[in-house]
């Protein structure tokens, strides 16, 4: 077997896996930047309207490549960190991983649900999408309480994710953010 091949041999993730790493970044900020942005509006406003017109198409974005990404990172070898981490350390990783993606796949869909239960039409640029139940306004209510907590907590999930990423590459001095870089 050629050494190069070999699980542990590989030094970076698939060239894939850290293109729609960094494009996930950017659409986060992006989604979060338009839900946020949008409070300098008056309510029923234009303006407004269109922030949150991108904040549910910039979502949905976000659902369709983290699937994408799931598929790439099933599908490909992890690099070995070098040196390898104390296994708590691998267990909190693999745990803010799953974290990570459960925010990427559940914000998209709770979002869907919302718009689907307040019986309004799901836009995807130029596009509308199926709705995922029939209306229920009061479910919609429920759903958007929890879509709102869970992107306070992923405010804190993506931010914990960045710090350790740079606390291994300061301080451990281990190649995990050299992994995931371009």
């Amino acid at each position: 077997m050629n050494h190069s091949t070999t699980p542990n041999s590989i030094q970076r993730y698939h060239k894939l896996s850290i293109g729609l790493h960094w494009l996930m970044l950017l659409l986060l900020i992006a989604v979060y930047a338009s839900i946020e942005l949008r409070e300098f509006f008056p309510k029923g406003s234009d303006p407004r309207k269109a922030m949150k017109l991108w904040h549910f198409m910039l979502g949905l974005s976000v659902l369709a490549f983290a699937l994408v990404r799931l598929l790439v990172r099933v599908t490909n070898q992890t690099p070995a960190i070098q040196p390898p981490p104390p296994p708590w350390q691998a267990t909190i990783a693999h745990l803010m991983h799953i974290a990570l993606y459960g925010l990427m796949i559940g914000m998209p869909l709770a979002g869907w649900l919302i718009l689907s239960g307040e019986g309004q039409t799901i836009p995807f640029f130029g596009l509308e999408l199926p709705a995922l139940m029939g209306p229920n306004k009061e479910l919609a209510h429920q759903i958007e309480e929890l879509h709102e907590t869970m992107g306070k907590v992923g405010y804190f999930l993506i931010g914990l994710h960045a710090l350790a990423g740079l606390y291994h590459h300061y301080v451990v001095k281990d190649n995990t953010l050299r992994r995931m870089l371009p």
